[in-house]
């Protein structure tokens, strides 16, 4: 995962400098300048986009825009909005940071790197853009993290801890510090080099940005531990947070559910008193439609991060498998297969992008809230509408809601008194 935006994708590419020297050599005569003649080849073989490439390249400029207006859009609904300030949201906007930051700093340069398979942006750039990238990933992995622990406390095992805002934003600080000093390494080991030395003074082309770690055994060792911790081992907690999340709010029977609900409004029936007092039945009336709300909203908020849960193990799953078979075991240095190889890492590369512009769809989608907001976001801007004239709006829809929440109360007590003169 760690050469995402680094270098071209399989290791063979030393073998390059002397399948061209031995073509150029046989095709071109000695009066001909060489080198004009080899860069030609060059591009022609390998540097001039494919078929397939100039659908990724498309592809590449779709995730671009989405991720850019849909993670700034999340970050802008949160920020304007109190009521949207709570802690599962500071976590979304904190993956959104990781997403926005991936997308303008290494989504470029990787797209540029894997269409020519050259490294044009210097030995600077080459150590800081797969630092950026690889913190990005360990940022948005760790607030995952941190998003399924508040969840599973706060479900499960409510009484245990109790999270805050303040928590939250202090989290945050800290996953921001411990990504930034764990990925130290993967910005000293980025140096830049050239698989045709002789070309070196003359053009960029065919310069790499790879690894360079000096023993065999050290790649081994930081590549299995950066996909143990990056990857395997949060997905696996994660996944049985979510699973008891999933048995909590629906398997177990809890406020909410249909035979619960049954046996609520039963004992209401019962235990009403004559028509004139009726306090009781409306407390517990309003209470039971309380804790039903809670539960129905509860469901919805876990739907979703199980969703953005899914969609990121699925993303990042081909980039670590390949990281792994090239890094560790060396799969790919004698590959006689090159093209096939390469086409897996290149789309490989377009999933990771892939997951940051699709996480604001998620939300659109599956969360009632940020709905709302991105269309409120949309309309204001598309209808000219001042941020005052918005806010008005918006609180007299919140006006019409309230008043036909106590409608329906008062219905559902009218229905009550008629069960009590029915008793």
């Amino acid at each position: 995962m760690s050469e995402i935006t680094a270098h071209s994708a399989c290791e063979d590419c030393s073998t390059l400098p002397q399948e061209i020297n031995s073509t150029t050599k046989a095709h071109l005569y000695p009066e001909i300048d060489e080198d004009d003649e080899l860069l030609k080849y060059i591009w022609r073989e390998y540097l001039h986009p494919k078929q397939y490439e100039w659908v990724l390249i498309v592809g590449y400029i779709v995730v671009f825009f989405v991720s850019l207006i849909g993670n700034t859009l999340v970050c802008f609904a949160v920020w304007k909005n109190h009521h949207m300030r709570t802690v599962t949201n500071y976590f979304i906007v904190n993956l959104s940071l990781a997403d926005i930051l991936v997308t303008i700093t290494c989504l470029p340069a990787s797209l540029v790197v894997d269409i020519t398979e050259t490294w044009f942006f210097g030995k600077t750039l080459c150590k800081v853009l797969p630092y950026l990238q690889t913190i990005s990933v360990s940022v948005s992995v760790l607030t995952l993290s941190c998003i399924a622990q508040d969840r599973w406390y706060a479900i499960c095992h409510p009484l245990m801890f109790k999270s805050t805002a303040k928590r939250a934003r202090k989290s945050i600080i800290l996953i921001w510090v411990v990504s930034c000093v764990i990925m130290i390494p993967q910005a000293v080991v980025m140096e830049c080099s050239s698989l045709l030395p002789e070309l070196t003074n003359k053009t960029s082309l065919f310069t790499v940005c790879d690894e360079h770690w000096g023993a065999e055994i050290y790649p081994k060792i930081y590549h299995t531990c950066f996909f143990i911790v990056t990857y395997f081992a949060p997905l696996c907690l994660m996944v049985l947070a979510y699973i008891q999340i999933f048995h909590k709010l629906w398997c177990q029977q809890i406020p909410g559910t249909s035979t619960v609900l049954q046996r609520n409004w039963r004992s209401l029936q019962c235990s009403a008193q004559p028509p004139g007092p009726g306090e009781t039945v409306k407390v517990r009336t309003s209470t039971v439609s309380a804790e039903i709300k809670q539960v129905r909203a509860r469901r919805k908020t876990a739907r979703m991060l199980m969703v953005v849960l899914l969609v990121f193990a699925l993303c990042y799953l081909p980039i670590s498998v390949l990281n792994i078979m090239k890094r560790v075991f060396g799969t790919f240095k004698n590959t006689n297969n090159r093209e096939t190889v390469y086409a897996w890492f290149t789309f490989s590369h377009w999933l990771i992008y892939a997951n940051s512009a699709a996480n604001p769809i998620i939300y659109n989608f599956l969360s009632g809230k940020f709905r709302e907001e991105f269309k409120a976001a949309f309309s204001c801007q598309c209808l000219g509408m001042s941020p005052d004239k918005e806010d008005r709006m918006r609180g007299r829809t919140r006006t019409d809601s309230r008043k036909s929440l106590s409608t329906q109360v008062s219905h559902f007590d009218n229905v009550s008194r008629i069960s009590d003169q029915v008793v």
